[in-house]
């Protein structure tokens, strides 16, 4: 018999680092020596921050290429590093890195060109919060997907990615151990890419997802 499903609730902290660059030699050099949990934050924090307009780009270093250093190019390049390919941090500040170098090879200008505005680094805390209410079937989950804050989605969809040993989201983890009788349901969930979107929409798939599965054709289940 699995365990009940903990539904937790989380908000990220922003912390600031102290550092900031100017130009894009800068910020290369200090993507290089950021703690890792500035690089999660700059790409996955975007989603958990208010936010009063529908921003152009998902994560932080690209909207500063665009807005800031005015360089089209690089921050569509930088928009398209999709965060939730990359298990290991150390990863995805190689590709940030190797973006922003090849950017730097063609054109020796960007070299010299100050940017409007700082990017300032800031680090991430995550505060995780019990919000008592616990699910025993993987229907029951399906049924309570919909009412889920935004927070809940982000720490038990995005978050979890990064959490050993499975670095897989708590979804597809705790419904596969109710057995191979709900193998496609894990497969649909883990299909669901978190970063292209917002919270709120990614419920919504989330949502349909675990439904679909549901319907009363599957009987039983």
């Amino acid at each position: 018999m699995s365990e009940a499903f903990e539904v937790k609730d989380c908000a990220l902290i922003a912390i600031s680092t102290g550092e900031y660059a100017q130009t894009l030699r800068e910020l290369r050099e200090k993507v290089l020596s950021a703690p890792s949990n500035s690089i999660y934050y700059h790409f996955w924090g975007g989603l958990l921050r208010p936010r009063f307009d529908d921003p152009e780009f998902q994560n932080d270093f690209a909207i500063w290429a665009s807005h800031s250093l005015h360089d089209k190019t690089l921050a569509e390049r930088l928009a398209l590093i999709d965060p939730s390919d990359y298990l290991d941090l150390e990863d995805l500040r190689r590709e940030v890195v190797e973006t922003i170098e090849i950017r730097l090879d063609e054109s020796e200008r960007l070299s010299l060109v100050t940017a409007d505005h700082r990017f300032y680094f800031v680090r991430s805390q995550i505060i995780v919060i019990d919000t008592n209410r616990s699910v025993k079937t993987p229907k029951e989950l399906a049924r309570i997907v919909p009412g889920l804050s935004a927070g809940s989605i982000f720490y038990h969809y995005i978050d979890a990615r990064r959490r050993p040993p499975y670095n897989k989201d708590d979804f597809s983890v705790w419904i596969a151990s109710f057995g191979t009788d709900f193998q496609e349901l894990v497969e649909r969930i883990a299909e669901v890419d978190p970063y292209f979107t917002n919270l709120i929409e990614l419920r919504e798939e989330l949502s349909a997802v675990m439904a679909a599965f549901f319907r009363p054709r599957r009987g039983k289940l």
